[in-house]
């Protein structure tokens, strides 16, 4: 007998008005604890425990307890690109104009754990530009790591065999909501944005996914051939 994915299910889950702000919450790639969730979205510690069970029951996040506090994140790095493609094709509230090309949210945020906004896409394009990857023939989405590419990472002190290792796709195209452009997700993404901020390059805003680009990191990514908005 085949076993279909129930979408509606999942639709369902997603479509309630509460679990989808706790799930934009956790866009920030921070575990969060229940009450923190019950606040972000605006409703009771109580009524947020169901929802939250749901959440989990529906694999769509996990949680772990440390303490005396459980935390929630998502349960996979697919999760997380549901709620960005949500966030990209969702109509625009009267009361909440478009991000303009300046606001911080557009210049450059965490989409999960990797970079999106200009900086993400800039990444992107200087990546693909230098011939460090390329796009995979076999599927549009998933991008290939040259020789190249593979001299250069090293180069900048990533551990490649690691990345390799882990139970994810290691690059592919994530299509960034307010550019309407690609930003590079998958673990080499994730391993770029952690490198740029233990680098000092970047700054992540305390309880936000705006990220802060530092003098350094202006300098640096101008070398590099990142373009930033002024």
């Amino acid at each position: 007998m085949l076993v279909e994915p129930d979408i509606a299910r999942i639709a369902a889950t997603i479509g309630d008005a509460s679990r989808i702000r706790m799930l934009v919450l956790l866009m920030e790639g921070r575990a969060l604890t229940a009450k923190e969730l019950a606040l972000g979205a605006g409703i009771e510690p109580g009524t947020a425990t169901s929802h939250l069970k749901r959440l989990v029951d529906d694999g769509l996040l996990e949680s772990a307890a440390q303490g005396r506090h459980k935390y929630f994140r998502f349960a996979s790095e697919q999760v997380a690109q549901l709620v960005e493609s949500l966030m990209r094709v969702a109509p625009k509230r009267p009361s909440q104009p478009a991000a303009k090309a300046d606001e911080p949210i557009r210049r450059a945020r965490f989409c999960y754990d990797h970079l999106a906004g200009s900086l993400g896409t800039g990444l992107l394009a200087m990546l693909l530009r230098k011939r460090w990857l390329e796009p995979d023939a076999a599927d549009s989405r998933q991008l290939l790591l040259t020789t190249l590419g593979e001299k250069a990472l090293r180069t900048l002190g990533l551990d490649l065999n690691a990345l390799r290792g882990k139970r994810r796709q290691l690059a592919c195209t994530c299509l960034d909501w307010s550019e309407r452009r690609d930003h590079l997700g998958g673990a080499l993404g994730a391993a770029l944005a952690l490198h740029f901020t233990q680098q000092g390059w970047i700054e992540r805003r305390k309880h936000s996914r705006v990220v802060q680009v530092s003098a350094e990191g202006t300098a640096q990514f101008g070398r590099l051939g990142i373009k930033l908005p002024a």
